[in-house]
């Protein structure tokens, strides 16, 4: 038996537009041979539709279409849809579920058991488990074959694997008492680096496990600040690993029960930057395109992180699309002004400049009063940062164009940006790479995508160029110590007493901790971004702004 994995890329939502790529697809894999097609988790809806599933309508739709494509379908193999259905008893009023439709019809609806409410997951605020009692409920009897159908998280609960159990049911477990002849998942699972390892890996031992084979379908596509990296694979029975769709972009993956002897793994980069990139300039085009812009702008400043956020943003939405901004003022060098403009030609990007001198000095004319008296600090800093800001953002409104901010991880960590200055704009492209990890990308993308970025954007020590000489260390750790104390706070949750036991300083620990907990409020205002680590600054990073935290 072939089954036809089909790997989509839905926007939330388009419910419609989902249904057309599901049929597109649909139509690709029986034209190869498919016996059964199946595609990701809510693949109708798009994952995650979040509040959408609050509204009745919403659901009603769902329901709905999937009935109207099942029928659309009707002179072809079954299709194993993602999708959701209201609940008709108590609970959550929603179930998210995978519709087997055959023959013109819903023929049968298996519900997610296991609801994820960590990170960026919040499924137990919209979804009803799937209850417990029906004990074949996520079986399906097909072409002779005993099919066990799972969700997503139903397939990260094995205890032998993790040696431990987050959930106290095991989907898998449960279908397994069944001897199903193979497990079949869809899935919407985002990407952090590094994660298809542990998933393959994971899965592999799952397949082992109960001595059968394991098919994975994962969405592909940026939504908000999630992407998806597809790479839907499929297991044989030992474990091994037969099949592999590829990553970052729709694709479908045949997958032969029978035979698994052919190598239909895609070729794959599993490097770091690679990961990286490919993350960015996916996010990066579908967040644009999908909230219904065509062209962007970047604000260029001479320096890495504008840089990168260019090189991105051409490479995601065409150069032809992307105007980079400069907006050079007493205190930029010359050579910040020539590297921006070197990076802008080799990219085939437009450019304006817009000097700001004129503006710092009316704003200092109309301050005069009630600064008199008050030696200059950051607040005039802040003022030429809030003047670029206001420069982009009236070019954004003019142009309708979406303004891409260029901050990194370790600015946003500890407050090193200006709200309403440099933190303008639509979307946040580089908002979960630390500094450390922008200079690597950088070194890597000249030399496996192109040479455009001019060598001393690289090698020159990153600043600000908000006054005479400054430097970015004049006001923070050298950025290696810096990022490795925020990856042990932010990303594994590591307390002041933790991280001073590992060997850093004790009170550059401290200052960096009070820095991460006074710049929340900034945080919270910030544009979405693409989430890379386990835990960034997005949707699964929720702290309190008014309160007192001694971590």
């Amino acid at each position: 038996m072939k089954i036809g994995v089909l790997q989509l890329n839905p926007v939330v939502g388009d419910i419609d537009g989902n249904a057309a790529k599901i049929v597109a697809a649909y139509r690709r894999a029986t034209a190869l041979g498919a016996d059964l097609c199946m595609t990701p988790e809510m693949a109708l809806t798009g994952y995650p539709p979040r509040d959408l599933l609050l509204y009745a309508r919403f659901v009603e739709r769902v329901g709905e279409r999937a009935l109207a494509l099942a029928r659309e379908l009707a002179d072809g193999p079954p299709l194993l849809l993602g999708a959701v259905e209201p609940n008709p008893g108590t609970g959550k009023q929603v179930f998210n579920c995978a519709l087997w439709c055959e023959a013109g019809a819903i023929r049968k609806s298996v519900r997610k058991t296991l609801l994820p409410t960590y990170d960026v997951f919040d499924e137990a605020r919209y979804f009803e488990p799937a209850p417990e009692g029906n004990e074949r409920a996520n079986i399906v009897e097909f072409n002779g074959r005993t099919l066990a159908v799972s969700i997503c998280e139903d397939a990260w609960n094995d205890k032998d694997y993790w040696d431990a159990r987050t959930y106290s049911r095991d989907p898998l477990e449960e279908a397994a008492a069944f001897g199903p002849d193979a497990i079949l998942n869809l899935s919407a699972s985002p990407l952090f680096l590094g994660k298809q390892r542990l998933r393959e890996d994971m899965l592999g031992a799952v397949a082992r496990k109960y001595g059968v084979p394991m098919v994975y379908a994962n969405q592909t596509g940026g939504n908000d600040d999630l992407v998806f990296e597809g790479r839907s694979c499929a297991f044989g029975p030992d474990g091994r690993l037969v099949a592999r769709a590829a990553g970052f972009t729709e694709d479908v993956l045949l997958v032969d029960l029978d035979d698994f002897s052919a190598n239909a793994v895609a070729d794959d980069d599993f490097a770091p930057e690679a990961e990286t990139w490919r993350a960015l300039v996916l996010g990066t085009r579908d967040y644009v395109r999908k909230s219904g812009f065509s062209t962007a702008l970047v604000g260029l400043s001479g320096g890495i992180d504008s840089a990168v956020t260019a090189c991105v943003a051409a490479e995601a939405l065409g150069p032809e699309n992307v105007t980079c901004v400069l907006m050079p003022s007493p205190y930029s060098s010359r050579g910040s002004v020539d590297d921006s403009l070197a990076l802008a030609e080799n990219l085939g990007v437009e450019t304006l400049t817009l000097p700001i001198e004129p503006i710092m000095r009316s704003f200092e004319t109309t301050l005069a009063e009630p600064f008199a008296g008050l030696a200059p600090d950051t607040t005039e800093e802040n003022i030429q940062s809030r003047i670029r800001g206001n420069l982009l953002m009236a070019l954004s409104n003019k142009r309708g164009s979406l303004l891409l901010t260029t901050g990194n991880k370790s600015e946003l960590a500890v407050g090193y940006c200006t709200i309403y200055g440099d933190m303008s704009g639509g979307f946040a492209v580089i908002s979960d790479v630390d500094k450390s990890s922008v200079f690597r990308l950088a070194r890597w993308y000249n030399e496996h995508v192109g040479p455009n970025i001019p060598e001393p954007i690289i090698t020159k020590p990153p600043s600000a160029e908000l006054r005479p000489n400054q430097k970015d260390q004049d006001s923070l750790p050298d950025y290696a110590v810096l990022d490795a104390i925020l990856a042990l706070h932010v990303e594994h949750h590591k307390s002041r007493r933790e991280i001073i036991a590992e060997g850093f300083d004790e009170p550059t620990v401290n200052r960096i901790l009070d820095l991460v907990r006074f710049a929340e409020f900034k945080r919270r205002q910030a544009a979405p971004g693409i989430k890379l680590t386990p835990r960034s600054f997005g949707t699964g990073w929720r702290m309190p702004l008014a309160c007192r935290r001694d971590l």
